[in-house]
């Protein structure tokens, strides 16, 4: 039985730096033809190779989870979760936007050092599966008045993806944060949503953004209706991840980035503004001090 996600046995066709903090990684492979080009914000995982082995060690199979979890730490491969950017399964394509971030992550080490031919394995939608597509957490409802899209920079490459799908006349606002004015990226979009990039240059994560997307909403959602029963999510011991099934609502909201910024914008847009958690994607993409490997 054919199932939404498979493994993809890829290699480096093309690196392109789009700015100082982004690379774009080309990946090729044969069977990509089968790869799914859901759009919006498809998510997919990464597995690298350890420099002792390689690929050679990565379990397949049903059950290639379990045995991946249960590996030795040594034996292990890193894998990490993506998004992405454009997929040409015509052309057997995948493009992944990486954000640098020096030495730090072991996808960040591999990224500095990636050169064209380079294996990994990519976990990702098979588009002969005819169930509906996983791994989209992008779902505004029909008709909805607008959207509030934000994010930092790790979720740059989803925004951007996401803005390129918008059909015409969807309007709105998206906000991105990244680290510095040469990671201001070009997208476009046939909506009529307002792009604003804004960079820390040193700031903390979150100071320009947080602002920015009150007072979008202020602009999108005027009516304020504040919850006496809002639960707030402790970040440090909870995976911030919620996505509605059935949104709904004159505004809809994406938001993904670091979970401590994501977790204020959460009690400021449903605790202050009491807009319907029904209406409002809220991601904590990573946690700062933490790898992603805290979530698993």
């Amino acid at each position: 039985m054919t199932q939404p996600f498979r493994m993809f046995s890829v290699r480096v066709g093309r690196l392109n730096r789009l700015s100082p903090n982004f690379l774009r990684v080309t990946f090729t492979g044969e069977d990509l033809e089968h790869f799914a080009d859901n759009g919006y914000d498809q998510r997919i995982k990464l597995i690298l190779p350890v420099p002792s082995h390689g690929l050679s060690k990565l379990p397949d199979g049903d059950d290639w989870y379990a045995q991946w979890r249960a590996m030795p730490d040594e034996d292990r491969n890193p894998m990490r979760t993506y998004t992405v950017r454009r997929a040409r399964p015509e052309a057997r394509e995948v493009d992944v936007d990486i954000v640098l971030h020096g030495d730090s992550g072991p996808m960040s080490r591999w990224a500095c050092a990636a050169e064209v031919g380079d294996e990994l394995v990519i976990i990702g939608p098979d588009s002969r599966y005819d169930g509906p597509p996983s791994g989209l957490e992008f779902r505004p409802p029909e008709g909805t008045g607008a959207v509030l899209i934000a994010g930092d920079e790790t979720a740059a490459p989803a925004i951007c993806a996401i803005l390129e799908r918008l059909p015409a006349g969807v309007a709105g606002e998206a906000l991105i944060e990244v680290a510095t004015r040469g990671d201001f990226l070009p997208v476009e979009t046939a909506g009529d949503v307002k792009v604003t990039w804004l960079a820390r240059d040193g700031a903390p994560h979150g100071a320009h953004l947080v602002p920015a997307v009150r007072e979008a909403a202020a602009r999108l959602l005027p009516a304020v209706s504040a919850v006496t029963d809002f639960q707030d999510v402790d970040v440090d011991t909870t995976e911030l991840w919620e996505v509605p099934e059935a949104p709904s609502g004159p505004l809809y909201a994406w938001l993904a980035g670091e979970a401590a910024v994501i977790r204020t914008l959460r009690r400021h847009l449903v605790g202050e503004r009491g807009m319907d958690r029904r209406a409002v994607a809220f991601m904590g993409y990573w946690r700062l001090g933490r790898s992603e490997d805290w979530a698993a």
